[in-house]
């Protein structure tokens, strides 16, 4: 963890947490917005202008937020517009690492070893915890956000005509029925699943546990009959949805003690990951290596750090 920025404590998965030992989420400190204009926007301060080559993501595979962004950056054509960095899987001591493990790189912009640098170049003084993804300046030299609910919005229209329009991932007649769904998954499932797993008290465990199941099965329902949530194409609910459910069999139901019912015990469920998995480069932004090795690697919950063997992708989905 940066204090002041200084590393000065080995990374742990629980930060803070409330007065029943329930694991509380670092909020986001970075949130400006790329514009097509370079205008403000919802959040933060003007000067971010939509334009090819600037901008520089940083993300995790093993990461589900992380993953939101990359979805994006496929789904509206952007990858030659903002090149990447992969981090290792495995979190080390000191948080992300970037290196040579399959799947991940080096950080050619910033020449950095660990995430926190990346920080720390951005805000010399930060306080907290390196997460990804980072939308990084090239430009300015700074951390744009580090919010990924804002960087998949951006994606969507905040690059302008740089951006593919074939598909909108934030309809303006579905908006208020997307916000609501959003609002409702993320503390009992996007969140809940970590809830759960690091939680420290049996009352959090089983508080975040039946969240957890209470809105698989709810969503469950919802999905009858549907291919997608709110239209013929995958939305931001889809993929905020998405990253979560693709994780839970590989990760969730062992490492986090999400056992009551796997993802393959919900037909609709299941299926939709299927779907979302068939729709153009959806699946190449998913690394069940990556994922295993990572939530596997958390010293905390597994300490001889054993990787399991299975399941396989093909196998669930």
């Amino acid at each position: 963890m940066l204090i002041d920025g200084k590393w000065t404590e080995d990374w742990q998965p629980v930060q803070a947490k409330d007065e029943k030992g329930g694991f509380v989420r670092q909020t986001s400190s970075f949130r400006n917005w790329v514009t097509p204009d370079g205008s403000a926007g919802p959040t933060g301060t003007d000067g971010f202008a939509a334009q090819a080559g600037r901008y520089h993501l940083y993300v995790a595979l093993i990461c589900p937020w992380a993953s939101r962004t990359l979805i994006g950056r496929v789904l509206k054509g952007l990858e030659t517009v903002i090149d990447i960095s992969v981090v290792e899987p495995a979190l080390t001591k000191q948080g992300w690492q970037f290196g040579d493990y399959p799947g991940a790189t080096d950080d050619p912009v910033n020449g950095a070893r660990y995430m926190h640098e990346i920080y720390t170049r951005a805000d010399p003084h930060f306080t907290g915890r390196a997460t990804v993804p980072v939308l990084w300046d090239k430009q300015t030299g700074t951390i744009v956000n580090n919010e990924s609910s804002d960087i998949l919005r951006m994606m969507n229209d905040g690059f302008g005509d740089l951006a593919s329009n074939s598909i909108d991932l934030y309809p303006a007649n579905r908006r208020e029925e997307i916000d609501a769904f959003n609002a409702r998954i993320y503390p009992a499932l996007n969140n809940g699943v970590y809830r759960t797993g690091f939680a420290t008290t049996q009352v959090a465990y089983e508080e975040g546990f039946a969240d957890v199941f209470g809105c698989l099965d709810w969503v469950e329902a919802e999905l009858d009959g549907k291919p997608f949530l709110f239209a013929d194409h995958p939305t931001e609910a889809d993929i905020r949805l998405f990253v979560t459910l693709v994780r839970f069999d590989v990760a969730y139901h062992g490492i986090f003690k999400c056992n009551l019912r796997r993802l393959s015990d919900y037909a609709n469920l299941s299926a939709f990951c299927r779907r979302m998995l068939d729709w153009p480069g959806i699946a190449e932004t998913v690394s069940f290596d990556h994922i295993k090795r990572g939530y596997y690697s958390i010293e905390t919950l597994n300490p001889t750090r054993i990787v399991p063997l299975g399941p396989a992708l093909e196998e669930l989905f």
